[in-house]
């Protein structure tokens, strides 16, 4: 029989009179990370920062959390299928829920041929348990995802009524002299003062 196993949530809330910037410090100092991994803890989602810890353990992490100001959450993790002895058990990192989750990082549980079903990493992920998504695996290094285009006919352009001008030629439009209108002026006479 296996001992109980805690894990470690945070949903960005405080110790009472903890300053937020300077908890946000003293986390990326204790989690060794960047403002913005910080920024995502900090997001107001649950997020697990650490799980499958026996109980002295899981209270060493809570209070080394409060002493940096970070008010976390000890919970029981839920009973799940007992895995087979020879199927390593994947290991969260300090900040694992701040990364994306890629097919790589979480344990892929094999569905029907030519899908990917992914176990969930928290209560929100674990609303999309049930979804289907197609298995699209990775190309070799180097090869051509574009697929093949059919190869396409030229356009058929009648070009028989066109010719080319001499060389030299000036290939301007011709300007058409416009007529020259001369005023009528003998009603006009001048007067000398």
């Amino acid at each position: 029989m296996s001992a109980a196993l805690y894990e470690i949530a945070f949903q960005g809330e405080l110790i009472a009179g903890a300053d937020a910037q300077q908890t946000r410090q003293n986390l990326m100092r204790l989690f060794q990370a960047d403002e913005q991994r910080i920024a995502v803890l900090f997001s107001g989602r649950r997020m697990i920062i650490k799980n499958r810890l026996d109980a002295a353990t899981a209270e060493r992490y809570r209070a080394t959390l409060a002493q940096a100001g970070a008010l976390v959450e000890v919970v029981p993790m839920a009973e799940t299928v007992e895995s087979a002895p020879d199927t390593p058990t994947p290991v969260a990192t300090p900040i694992a829920a701040a990364a994306p989750v890629t097919a790589a990082a979480a344990p892929a549980v094999p569905a029907a041929q030519g899908t990917l079903s992914v176990a969930p990493r928290d209560v929100v992920m674990a609303a999309f348990v049930d979804v289907q998504a197609p298995d699209f695996g990775l190309a070799p290094v180097g090869a051509d995802l574009q697929d093949q285009a059919a190869p396409v006919a030229p356009p058929r352009v009648d070009l028989s009524h066109l010719s080319l001008a001499p060389v030299g030629s000036d290939l301007g439009p011709t300007a058409e002299a416009l007529p020259v209108a001369v005023p009528d002026t003998d009603h006009l006479t001048l007067v000398r003062e």
